[in-house]
């Protein structure tokens, strides 16, 4: 459980780091605290399992990657965790997980998201992960992304 400065600590960076060359002495100022309590804080929550990590998000579309598509497989259910583990660990896969299939109509039970500049890009890194399900796939697609949505975590209301 968070006690109450843990609290503090999240919902603060729930709105973003303060984009200055000191931003966690900046957060501890702004919460009474100080530089090396809010980052040792930061590491329990993270050794505990409170929080998985404090990271950037960048928004792709502004760095030229616009041709983004959600490429679905219908894997053998036996393989799909080790094929998942292999496609994941793919430089440009930025997630991938596993689905329960709706079947008749979504036979895809693997979903892996793959970024590019273009559609042929992406589509040439779909055909790498082709490559590695070959057996053991019975069928892919690729969905391509049609608008940038605002993508935010967890929100902790404030007490």
């Amino acid at each position: 459980m968070l006690d109450a400065v843990d609290r503090q600590i999240v919902t603060a960076l729930q709105a973003g780091m303060p984009l200055t060359t000191r931003p966690w002495l900046d957060l501890a100022l702004d919460l009474g605290l100080t530089e090396s309590e809010i980052l040792s804080r930061l590491k329990a929550m993270k050794e505990d399992g409170i929080i998985r990590r404090v990271a950037a998000v960048p928004n792709h579309y502004k760095l030229g990657v616009t041709a983004n598509g959600m490429s679905v497989w219908n894997v053998e259910d036996d393989f799909v965790d080790e094929l998942g583990a292999q496609i994941g660990a793919l430089k440009f896969v930025s997630h991938c997980y596993r689905r329960p299939r709706a079947l008749p109509d979504w036979p895809y039970n693997l979903f892996a998201m793959i970024h590019g500049s273009t559609r042929d890009e992406v589509a040439e890194k779909a055909k790498i992960i082709e490559d590695l399900t070959r057996d053991k796939c019975d069928g892919w697609d690729i969905l391509y992304s049609s608008a940038i949505l605002k993508k935010t975590g967890l929100r902790l209301a404030k007490r």
